[in-house]
Parts: structure tokens; C-alpha cells; sequence
């Protein structure tokens, strides 16, 4: 992965429980590369841990990042370093910015939020307010407490309906989300991936494109086809097979091919791959299902092959 920069920790602030938001800037004051709402940045820690963030701040704002970073208990240890081991003004590399979860135009919007997920619908919501688009917004968490950023939506209204858990109970989706799809309506859901799976489900009859979703976990894509195929690298001339449990990745790098990757899961899209034959086994959870059906690319972490052969443009 290419690193874009090294940024300077100019404020930590508590935004709930367990929820730290971060502002970075640039040591010598230099303006940030532009972004657009659903963009994420690579944060690279100490030992080699590599975590996505979105951007959750004002898009506007040329000289700031703004990240939500929520305390994972479970997790892997880079929240864990950000919470305790990365104060003020402290330096921290960072890759970026890149968008796979974009806002295209619309009359109306939904958005749908659990907990953290509630971070790069904030610059949506403030692009559907800045364009004159109807939109509205459900968020849900745990408790209010561990709700994010709750006082940034109070300005909006009744356009923003906050609904904890353990006030309210799970979201009403069946309310919220038409049965029958809606043309005019595009609904954006970011958050935990039982809220996502359910969304999916509720809206599973509808046409593509109408709903998006991101995660911040790998979905279960179910198991792959774990058969050995060939790979032809076009462009170095190279051909290499890859072998069952080898990722596409590792194999191209056997091959003396170097390809840019960050998360390894399929969820952040650094190492997006043009495939100009052959038929890919999509693991990731970016594409959308006409994305899928096209074939035209495919993120080599995790995905592998449905044909016994694939031409990538490497």
C-alpha cells in the first residue's frame, strides 16, 4: 500500500462511549487531498496493522480529517492503540483518501445507521441538506450513550430519528423500508452486519442500485470454489497457478508481481484489479450485483476464480 502522508493528531475528543473521533491535519499546515462523502483513509499503526476509518467531518474543510473510532473489544488491536497509545500530537501514517460507498444523485435519500456506522453517512446527510434532496435519517445503537455525533444531527429535526436499543427496542424496518421498491428513493446503510443483513433481505426484490451498503467487516460470502486455476498476468507476460487456500494476491506475488493492498478482507479496495478474461468467484463485500454480473474487475485479497482460467491487467 502507498502511503499518501504522514498527518499530526491535532484533537481526540470522547463523542460517546467507547467512541473517539479524531482530527488529523498536516505537520507544515498543507492542504489535504479532496474527498467526497463515503470515503474512507487508511490508517497504518504500529507493527504493521493497517485499519479503514471514513471521513466523518466537512468535506469542505481543506487543512482537516475528521474519523469516528469506536472501541472493539474483540478486535484485532488497532482501535485498542488509537484509544490508549495515540495521543495529541502524535504523527500517523496514512493511505487515502478512496471512496468504494459513493453518494450518487437522488431526489430522495434514506439513510440507515447502527452504531459506528453512523460515520460516512454524516457528510451524505450534509450533502443531501447542501443540494436541497429529501432525505431522512434512522439511527440505531445499543444505548444513547454509545450513540456517536447524536448532537451534530439535532439541528435537522424530525428529518433524524435516534432510536437505542434498549429505549425502543431493534429498528422498525418493515416500517421504513417500502416492500415494494420505490425508483425515486436511494437508501445508503452502514453498521453492524446483522442490520446490514437485514436490510439486504427486506430490500432483496428490488432492482440494483437502489440500495448501498457498507461494511466494516467481511460479509460471508459462503464457501469458495477452492479448485486450482491458472492466472495470466497480461501486462508482465507472466502465468502462475494458484493453488486452493492461496489467495490471488500471494500468487501474483510469487510471481514477482507487486499489487497494492491494505485490509486483506475485501473491504477496502486498494487492490482492485482490472480482469480482461475469465469469470470471477467475488468474495469481497464492495461490489453491488451488476458490479458482480459485469466481471470486468475484481479485488484479488479475497476473490478467486469460477473459470478455470483469468487474464488480470497486471
Amino acid at each position: 500500500m502507498a502511503l499518501a502522508m504522514d498527518l499530526r493528531v491535532a484533537a481526540r475528543t470522547e463523542v460517546a462511549d467507547g467512541v473517539l473521533a479524531l482530527t488529523l491535519v498536516h505537520p507544515a499546515g498543507r492542504r489535504l487531498p479532496n474527498w467526497t462523502p463515503g470515503s474512507h483513509v487508511d490508517l497504518v499503526l504500529p507493527g504493521g496493522l493497517t485499519r479503514q476509518y471514513s471521513l466523518c467531518g466537512d468535506r469542505w474543510d481543506a487543512h482537516s480529517y475528521r474519523l469516528g473510532v469506536l472501541r472493539e473489544p474483540d478486535g484485532r488491536g488497532g482501535s485498542a492503540f488509537i484509544h490508549d497509545e495515540l495521543p495529541e500530537g502524535a504523527t500517523v501514517a496514512i493511505g487515502g483518501p478512496r471512496n468504494n460507498f459513493r453518494l450518487v444523485p437522488s431526489e430522495r435519500y434514506l439513510f440507515v445507521a447502527g452504531g459506528i456506522g453512523i460515520t460516512p453517512l454524516l457528510p451524505m446527510v450534509r450533502q443531501a441538506e447542501l443540494v436541497g434532496a429529501r432525505w431522512r435519517l434512522l439511527y440505531g445503537g445499543r444505548t444513547r450513550a454509545s450513540m456517536g455525533f447524536v448532537d451534530e444531527l439535532e439541528p435537522y429535526g424530525d428529518k433524524v430519528v435516534v432510536m437505542p436499543q434498549d429505549e425502543h427496542g431493534l429498528l422498525d424496518l418493515p416500517g421504513w423500508l417500502p416492500e415494494a421498491a420505490d425508483p425515486g428513493l436511494k437508501v445508503y446503510c452502514c453498521g453492524p452486519g446483522p442490520l446490514l443483513d437485514a436490510v439486504e433481505r427486506r430490500c432483496s426484490g428490488w432492482p440494483a442500485g437502489l440500495l448501498r451498503t457498507e461494511r466494516f467487516v467481511a460479509k460471508d460470502n459462503g464457501p469458495a470454489r477452492d479448485e486450482p486455476f491458472e492466472l495470466t498476468l497480461n501486462r508482465s507476460g507472466r502465468s502462475v497457478t494458484v493453488a486452493p487456500g492461496q489467495s490471488v494476491l500471494d500468487a501474483v506475488g510469487t510471481a514477482g508481481v507487486g499489487v497494492l493492498s491494505s485490509c486483506r478482507q475485501g473491504l477496502c479496495g486498494t487492490c482492485e484489479t482490472a480482469v480482461l478474461d475469465g469469470e470471477p468467484d467475488h468474495r469481497d463485500s464492495i461490489l453491488d450485483d451488476d458490479e458482480r454480473a459485469a466481471g470486468d474487475c475484481m479485488f484479488v485479497c479475497v476473490s478467486r476464480s469460477r473459470s478455470e482460467r483469468l487474464v488480470l491487467d497486471l
